[in-house]
């Protein structure tokens, strides 16, 4: 059977438009802009370094260029138009999709108790009740505001104290809510004091059934085009085996069809796709020749197998391999100009003085770095250095380095 096809730039343009890098940024960061867009992606993930800008903020920045700090934390912490927990990762996510969360918390409940429990070994089932007290009757708190004379460590993530362990618990299982961050540290809330009640009532509680099909139906969606282990990885919530059996029975039923993508390299993929999307109007949609950063976490580039096939970029963060075994460096970031991503940045901001210092930049085999692609780029560093707080941009000797070869 001959299946509807796209070829490789029909799909890259489908695909940057449902990841709303297609159009040329612009618009207001203000509240409501703001989380539309966010609705738009689905979600935001979150991170902690800072290099030039932390990853949220720079996947905003990407496709709102007013964008600043302040703006999502309006948001997040003033508006309580965001909540936060997990999809892969860490993640800010509309406050309207609390809701589609509780399958999560439940299962999560039940699996982390049982994977900590043998993970921590130091009692934390014990601290449960009396964090929950300090809260009821302190407000919200941070991990620094529990577990007084308990053995701390290094303050990582593996290192936590067993109070520490306990807030982690119960806002992954649902009993306390992230109300916000401090110095990028957590607060946590009883969810029933700031949660508005038709959120979590129980009367009100969504079946697997209702979860699976939202879930899967808005990976999809957000994803233009996908295999079922793409729509399971979306969210992380459901199984493969769930996101599997959601794609067989929209087959059947006709809501989806079965499509080939064409990869860089001429190879076809099988995919779901909703009925007709070779004909989507993204198709025939150039994109902007604006040269934009992105953050390494963007939500188009964190399914790394996806970017190699789509757009022939072999990526992977190096911040957890050794220096003396990285190919390109710490934190390099990717460029993307038009439909394709043309490169990878080294730079960071010194912000003691005052100052964005490129380090090493490197073209995509193929990609000629000549003066209109190197005005372009100096004109999103003009812009970027706004974000990341300097007012200098300097490039190092060298900076221009040999075509990337792929070599991970």
């Amino acid at each position: 059977m001959n299946l509807p096809r796209l070829s490789n730039i029909a799909a890259r343009r489908i695909f940057l438009d449902r990841h709303a890098l297609l159009e040329t940024p612009q618009g207001a960061a203000d509240s409501t802009g703001l989380l539309s867009l966010i609705e738009r992606l689905g979600f935001v993930q979150l991170d902690s370094i800072n290099t030039v800008a932390r990853a949220h903020d720079l996947i905003l920045f990407a496709r709102k260029p007013r964008y600043r700090t302040d703006d999502l934390k309006r948001l997040y912490e003033r508006d309580n138009g965001l909540f936060e927990h997990w999809t892969h990762d860490a993640a800010v996510i509309p406050i309207s999709y609390y809701p589609h969360w509780e399958m999560r918390r439940t299962r999560d409940s039940a699996k982390l108790r049982k994977q900590w429990r043998s993970w921590r070994r130091d009692g934390f089932e014990e601290q449960l009740q009396g964090v929950l007290d300090h809260i009821r009757e302190n407000g919200a708190c941070g991990s620094s505001d529990v577990g007084q004379g308990e053995k701390r460590g290094s303050g990582g993530w593996w290192d936590w104290h067993p109070s520490k362990t306990a807030l982690e618990y119960l806002w992954r299982s649902g009993s306390l809510h992230v109300v916000g961050r401090q110095n990028f540290q957590k607060r946590y809330d009883l969810a029933e004091r700031v949660l508005a009640p038709q959120l979590h009532s129980p009367d009100r509680a969504l079946t697997e059934a209702q979860t699976i099909e939202w879930c899967c139906s808005g990976a999809l969606d957000r994803l233009g085009f996908a295999t079922s282990g793409e729509i399971a990885a979306f969210w992380a919530h459901v199984t493969s085996a769930e996101a599997k059996g959601w794609c067989m029975d929209a087959l059947k039923a006709e809501q989806l069809e079965e499509i080939e993508i064409t990869g860089t390299d001429g190879t076809l993929k099988r995919v779901f796709a909703r009925p007709n999307l070779c004909d989507d109007p993204s198709t025939a949609q150039a994109a902007p020749q604006r040269l934009r950063v992105l953050s390494p976490f963007d939500p188009a580039l964190r399914d790394r197998k996806r970017a190699k096939f789509l757009f022939g970029f072999d990526y992977r963060i190096e911040v957890f391999v050794p220096q003396a075994k990285r190919v390109f460096g710490y934190y390099v970031f990717p460029l993307l100009q038009g439909d394709r991503l043309v490169g990878r940045v080294d730079m960071k901001a010194f912000r003691g003085e005052n100052t964005l210092r490129v380090r090493a930049i490197w073209p995509e085999q193929g990609v000629v770095w000549g003066k209109g692609r190197h005005a372009a780029f100096e004109a999103e560093l003009d812009r970027i250095k706004k974000l990341a707080g300097v007012e200098n941009i300097e490039f190092e000797d060298g900076w221009l380095r040999p075509s990337a070869q792929h070599q991970f």
